[in-house]
């Protein structure tokens, strides 16, 4: 057993008093402020740096100290807490540290941090630490296990479905992505006698019957721990199904930022047709990648069959699919087939059922005009050698004709929204490293306040004139792909080598993450390697918290059918981790594009200093500047000005409420865990250095897809 380690009374006793605590008596009726800001303590390893990044993300402020740095502030009473107008303050809602103590033997940081802990009753977070007696667990060589847990499946007990876990279904997979890389790596075992230790999270522990945790509550000396024996890294699924849970845990439900998950799904090109792959040519006839004359176009287009398809599709899964039309892809098939378009009928007789969204009238290509001449393409010039730009009048004729198209229709549109042909207008290196200058003007023109860019591309949102760009994942389903076997043949010509007949854009680039050691077989390479990898890219999408929309064609929705098994991976592979409480978020453009702006501005006030919150008592005060919307999460039964607080989710509250540079005062019901009272002690405990824990190659170095 190590040794422990115990303060002196009179150490305590300083340490108290420096915390600015009255002595005696009075203190029982002290109510101390509690500033709703996260310590974390980083030692640079993967863990502290998830917890980071979900707070970041959610929008939870916190602050973090680099162990590793050598100008690194000391970690002592006056950086934990002082007075305000006669009132305690600790400054921080709760701890993390990369381990149960990650600090040198007879650590004064590690003795400040316990007293605080003590004193105001501030839980810590052991990020990834080792099973052992100072965190009431038995060392694993006691009957547990420590290895790898790469495919482990974790199961959430009763208590963490009761407790800070409850917005999950139970089942916590572990990721084995690569046979040949370590991803994940645990120490399971069971709790001390005697120890008060909760288990949240638990596992088999192989070759017995016996379960040990991963994740447990450790009560001890005034003090309460989130005991983490597994390490991860923020793009892990497993901690991405944990990290709610945890932050959480840290802040008794009480936090500024909220976290949900989203999905949207743009289908593009409805009424056009998509041109095929040609798997003996390797491009696309008909399209800018094939020379000119190159092979026969062969369009694939959706039948009134799929249309129906979709639909029930949709309503056996609770979401609706955002159409991008062009309308010119009727009328010329009405055109071309004496007045009839049945699919157009079809989706028009259904239009109630889906949400649709302007994707220009004839798909036209809207930067600069191309010289399809060359293979790539090119900008073409004027005279002068400056690029020839699509005009100003063809960009705003291809919206507002497609919009009236639309109305014409019945289709129920919002009108501020667009989404370029191919995203064309805006830059797309290498060809063209600017935006038409004509874009701006014609939006403008059209009263656009949202377009739609390509995330790939350019992640961050960004102004264009009168619009805000609300940026979309590609999904790997291919535009030009209508059966999954030609799916897997033009995969298998970009991501391998020129040796094996591929593109060779894996030799050129070798950043690219999907390169393939070996073509995929035609027959089966899709349901085996292309549905499950898309499936994880777009599934971890979703349980970051993030909102951007993906995008697919509507090819994808004809023939085989190809994307619903990746969308059906992604919607039952949550529905079978998460409650029915927290449900997938499914937004439509504008209004992801509202929620990436809100978040820009409250991280940027964040970031100012411009954010003040507190908690005394169970009232919250939230200052924040004028026109910032502030964002939190709360207890239900939180009031606002008399009125519920937010809306549910994941069996909190939590959503946006506008700012007028005035305090905001919520109050948190009766039920919610009581407000610590400031309150001294007279010993604490400070355990002995927690051991180095192993860090897989999987874990240090995270592919984030």
């Amino acid at each position: 057993m190590k040794r422990i380690l115990c303060t002196t009374a009179l150490t305590v006793g300083a340490l108290i008093a420096a915390l600015g605590l009255p002595a005696g008596a009075a203190q029982a009726d002290t109510r101390p402020r509690i500033d709703l800001r996260v310590l974390v303590v980083s030692d640079g390893g993967p863990s502290t740096d998830a917890i980071a990044a979900e707070l970041e993300v959610a929008g939870t402020p916190y602050t973090e100290i680099d162990l590793t740095s050598a100008d690194r502030p000391v970690i002592d009473a006056e950086l934990l807490a002082d007075t305000v107008d006669g009132r305690p303050r600790a400054k921080f809602q709760a701890v993390v540290l990369p381990s149960d103590n990650p600090f040198a033997a007879g650590s004064a940081e590690m003795a400040a941090l316990v007293a605080y802990e003590q004193t105001y009753d501030i839980p810590q977070v052991d990020a990834y630490t080792y099973a052992r007696p100072e965190a009431g667990l038995k060392y694993p060589v006691e009957g547990g296990y420590a290895g790898s847990a790469d495919g482990m499946r974790a199961e959430v007990t009763a208590a963490g479905l009761a407790g800070p876990f409850g917005y999950l279904d139970g089942a916590v997979p572990f990721e084995d992505n690569s046979p040949t890389v370590g991803e994940s790596y645990a120490y399971l075992s069971t709790p001390v006698a005697g120890a008060d230790f909760t288990p949240y999270v638990e596992a088999t522990i192989p070759g017995t019957q016996r379960r040990g945790s991963l994740v447990g509550e450790y009560r001890h000396d005034g003090r309460r721990e989130l005991v983490v024996t597994f390490v991860y890294n923020q793009y892990q699924q497993q901690f991405r199904l944990l990290a709610r849970g945890i932050v959480e845990w840290l802040t008794g439900g009480v936090h500024l930022g909220a976290s949900r998950n989203y999905f949207a799904v743009h289908v593009d090109d409805v009424f056009a047709a998509d041109d095929r792959w040609n798997t003996e040519l390797n491009c696309t006839p008909g399209d800018v990648d094939c020379p000119e004359g190159a092979g026969t176009p062969d369009p694939i287009r959706m039948t009134p069959e799929d249309v129906s398809y979709a639909a029930d599709w949709q309503d056996s899964h609770g979401f609706t699919l955002d159409l991008a039309y062009n309308g010119a892809g009727s009328v010329e098939h009405r055109e071309d087939h004496g007045g009839a378009d049945p699919l157009a009928d079809r989706f028009l007789a259904e239009r109630a059922r889906f949400r649709w969204l302007n994707h220009t009238y004839t798909h036209a290509f809207l930067g600069c005009e191309q010289d399809t001449t060359v293979v790539p393409w090119r900008c073409a010039t004027e005279a002068d050698g400056s690029v020839r730009w699509v005009s100003r009048n063809a960009i705003a004729d291809e919206i507002a004709t497609n919009r009236v198209w639309g109305q014409n229709a019945g289709l129920p549109l919002e009108n501020d929204e667009v989404v370029t042909g191919e995203h064309s207008g805006l830059r797309v290196l290498p060809q063209q490293s600017d935006d038409n200058p004509n874009l701006a003007l014609a939006l403008d023109d059209t009263d656009i306040a949202w377009l739609g860019s390509d995330n790939s591309r350019e992640p961050g949102q960004r102004q264009v004139g009168p619009a805000v760009t609300v940026p979309r994942h590609p999904m790997n389903v291919f535009y030009n792909a209508g059966r999954a076997a030609e799916q897997v043949d033009e995969y298998n010509w970009i991501y391998t080598g020129r040796a094996q007949g591929g593109s060779g854009i894996c030799e050129d680039n070798p950043a690219t993450s999907t390169c393939l050691d070996q073509p995929l077989d035609t027959a089966t390479g899709y349901a085996e390697y292309i549905v499950p990898l898309e499936t994880r890219t777009a599934l971890g999408h979703v349980l970051s918290g993030d909102p951007r929309p993906h995008y697919i064609h509507q090819s994808n929705l004809a023939e085989d059918r190809i994307a619903y098994p990746v969308l059906n991976g992604v919607l039952d592979g949550y529905a079978g981790l998460f409650a029915t409480d927290t449900p997938v978020v499914n937004l439509r453009m504008k209004d992801i594009g509202v929620e990436l702006q809100r978040r820009t501005a409250w991280q940027a006030a964040l970031d100012d200093g411009q954010v003040t919150a507190y908690l005394i008592g169970d009232t919250v005060t939230v200052e924040a500047p004028d026109g910032v919307a502030v964002t939190a999460t709360m207890p239900t039964g939180t009031t606002l000005a008399g009125a519920a607080f937010g809306e549910p989710y994941a069996g909190e509250r939590s959503g946006w409420t506008p700012s007028a540079g005035t305090p905001l005062t919520l109050s948190l019901p009766s039920s919610a865990p009581p407000a610590p009272t400031a309150s001294g002690t007279d010993s604490a405990t400070v355990t002995d250095p927690a051991p180095d824990t192993f860090v897989p190659r999987g874990t240090r170095e995270p592919s984030a897809s």
